[in-house]
């Protein structure tokens, strides 16, 4: 090292010396034989160089002694600075080897903590502190990423690793620093634990509980549901109070919440034991709100919680922070609760939208189906009727609903309405409207880029709401009571404009939405439903064309009997059929609703591979949510209908998770699987 140093930092002198000395010889060989005095100048120089020469390096020498020298005393400051700093430094310090965990030394701090004085340096570093672990410092960080806890106290290390050599072999060797942070820890832990949570309590179905009862009954109910909502909220010590007739509020310590969670919320089973002579159960919805920075915001959070619980399905409690939910309960099935009046409202607003629009653009989910397409087809009548421009987004992939697409198409009204994304975004303007429908969700949208660029939006879903949503639409007509989007267009259809106003083409795309979600009507149907079709029916709408839009091919009816063919039971009353090559998204959810109409099966799954992503699809007959399930998996849907995409995963690991999903949905309840209806 320091002869490097030297030749950095020595001049380059003897390129002076030697052009000196060329031009001494050069002097001296001239004046040979022709000068002697020349000559004699020559050899004077020559003369001259050499003492020089010989002076500058008998100085260069001396330098380098000192400057040696000084480098020497130097480092050697720094080794003493290093082992002083060491020996007394102010925090326990221990140097060991993480290869082998073997102590190589400590100082007296360190060791009146561990109490182990005799076999300290014989010993390994895990078995004094076992909550320890080094892993930090092989990866390279400087902080062990959790505090550890030793003799009764906490700390949090800090340390560095190097390398030693001995014997000519190479080692590692790390260096920690133990600080004591109990009090702050304390001081912390306390703070989190005394954080205000605000919830509200709302009785979700009470005004149907109570219908056509005695007031005596009634009193009775909601005497019993407040006495286990005051049971269950006492428990926290918290502060609970009402806020109204069916609505609540408690105000606890955070520390209460864990609790709460662990047991599932059972205030949710409890108050479901509050039955009317009718045997309608009162249920209860809890939204909580927690990480707010204030009283207001906890509030807020807790409201849109209540609002959650209740876009899906209510019966359930919903727990919010500033980032994202957390679901519990929600395996009930949804009861019809929705109003006239809601209905009637939500049409005056579209229409009012609509008339204000420059034009109308309606986008479904990604690969649409006969839902989204026929409730689109509908959204584009409604903005007909208020003669503005209208679009369908419609991009170059295959879906499901192609021949929904292609029929209208051929429509004489909807020439040049099919749009890419693409070209929507050049059309669109400040006054643009955009309907999104068949989905709440900003991440399942055909164009996620033309939905941020609108700047009036109106979403139209019956699906139930997941962690993610769109907001701040303009118009949220969110219903998960109703069969399909396209069930609700219709309502709004029907208050907007005539039934012979709607083209039988309309009618029909309306019609093949209605089917697609209700199975041919025989499931997740109410009064609402027949009075929508019977409506389109008024319409034109024919029921034998709808039905030939249903057909498959042979191909397509053969690999839907495979997959049947296939397919396994699970706990009982769960058909699970996994293909390992891809097949059509209609036929792979065809062949679950197939499955549907075997004896003893009360929910199906089926699974297949498409690209780089796995596709299952669900259906259910019985008590079993098959949204609950699915959303473990990262998907959505109904009680009765969901489905997902998993990117990045095969068929045989989602089955794993599958499985997985099944056993903590029927663990939560009992472990029982509920019985096929």
């Amino acid at each position: 090292m320091y002869q490097k140093l030297n030749r950095l930092l020595a001049p380059r002198i003897w390129l002076y010396f030697a052009v000196m000395l060329a031009f001494a010889g050069a002097t001296a060989l001239v004046g040979h034989g022709t000068s002697q005095t020349v000559e004699a100048l020559g050899v004077a120089e020559l003369a001259v160089v050499a003492v020089l020469a010989l002076g500058y390096l008998a100085s260069a020498f001396r330098r380098r002694r000192e400057a040696d020298q000084y480098l020497r005393e130097l480092m050697d400051s720094m080794d003493q600075a290093t082992q002083a700093s060491t020996l007394n430094c102010p925090l326990p310090l221990v140097m060991f080897r993480p290869d082998t965990d073997e102590v190589v030394w400590s100082n007296e701090l360190f060791l009146r903590l561990t109490g182990d004085r005799e076999r300290m340096f014989d010993t390994r570093l895990s078995d004094l502190a076992p909550a320890f672990d080094s892993r930090w410092l092989l990866e390279g960080k400087n902080q062990c990423p959790a505090e550890v806890d030793l003799g009764g106290r906490r700390y949090q290390v800090f340390g560095d690793m190097g390398r030693t050599g001995a014997g000519g072999e190479e080692g590692l060797l790390a260096t920690t620093y133990w600080l004591d942070v109990t009090e702050l820890a304390d001081t912390r832990d306390i703070y989190n634990a005394t954080k205000p949570v605000l919830a509200v309590l709302l009785l979700d179905n009470y005004e149907d509980a109570i219908k056509s009862q005695d007031e005596s009954v009634r009193t009775a109910m909601l005497s019993e549901a407040v006495k286990r909502l005051t049971a269950w909220a006492q428990r926290s010590h918290g502060a609970f109070l009402r806020l109204e007739r069916d609505r609540f509020l408690l105000l606890f310590e955070e520390q209460y919440l864990a609790d709460y969670k662990e047991e599932k919320f059972s205030l949710l089973d409890s108050v479901r034991e509050v039955v009317n002579p009718a045997g309608i159960p009162v249920t209860v919805s809890i939204g909580i709100g927690v990480d707010g920075d204030t009283f207001d915001e906890l509030y807020r959070f807790a409201n849109l919680s209540v609002e959650m619980s209740l876009s899906r399905g209510g019966d359930q409690a919903v727990v919010k922070n500033r980032f994202t939910f957390e679901f519990f309960g929600g395996r009930s099935k949804e009861t019809e609760r929705r109003t006239k009046v809601k209905s009637r409202v939500m049409a005056s607003a579209m229409g009012a939208l609509a008339a204000d629009a420059s034009c109308v653009m309606v986008m479904g989910h990604k690969t649409p189906d006969f839902d989204a397409v026929g409730a689109a087809v509908g959204v584009c009548a409604i903005a007909r009727m208020k003669g503005v421009p209208y679009y369908i987004i419609r991009d170059a992939v295959s879906t499901p609903a192609d021949e929904l697409y292609e029929r209208v198409s051929r429509m004489p009204q909807y020439q040049g309405v099919l749009l890419d994304s693409q070209e929507a975004m050049l059309r669109a303007d400040s006054r643009s409207l955009l309907v999104v429908v068949d989905t709440n969700r900003p991440e399942q949208v055909q164009s996620r880029e033309l939905l941020d660029s609108c700047n009036k939006v109106a979403v139209i879903d019956h699906h139930r709401r997941a962690a993610t949503y769109i907001e701040g639409a303009d118009l949220n007509f969110h219903e998960p009571y109703a069969s399909s989007a396209s069930e609700l267009v219709s309502e709004l259809i029907g208050y907007l404009m005539e039934p012979t106003d709607l083209l039988p083409g309309e009618a029909e795309a309306l019609m093949a939405g209605l089917m697609l979600d209700t199975k041919n009507f025989t499931m997740r149907t109410g009064a609402r439903t027949f009075e929508a079709a019977a409506m389109l029916r008024r319409a034109g709408g024919d029921t034998g064309e709808v039905r030939r839009m249903f057909q498959t091919n042979l191909d397509d009816a053969v690999a839907k009997y495979g997959i049947i063919q296939n397919a396994k039971m699970y706990r009982g009353t769960i058909a699970i059929a996994a293909s390992h090559h891809a097949v059509g998204r209609v036929t792979a959810a065809q062949a679950a609703d197939e499955l549907l109409n075997i004896a003893g099966i009360g929910a199906s799954f089926v699974l297949y591979p498409e690209e780089e992503r796995v596709i299952v699809s669900a259906r259910s007959l019985s008590a079993t949510n098959v949204q609950v399930i699915v959303e473990a998996l990262g998907g959505g849907g109904n009680a009765g209908a969901a489905g997902a995409q998993i990117p990045g995963r095969t068929v045989e690991e989602v089955l794993d998770q599958l499985y997985a999903a099944l056993d903590n949905y029927f663990d939560d309840q009992d472990g029982e699987t509920p019985d096929q209806t």
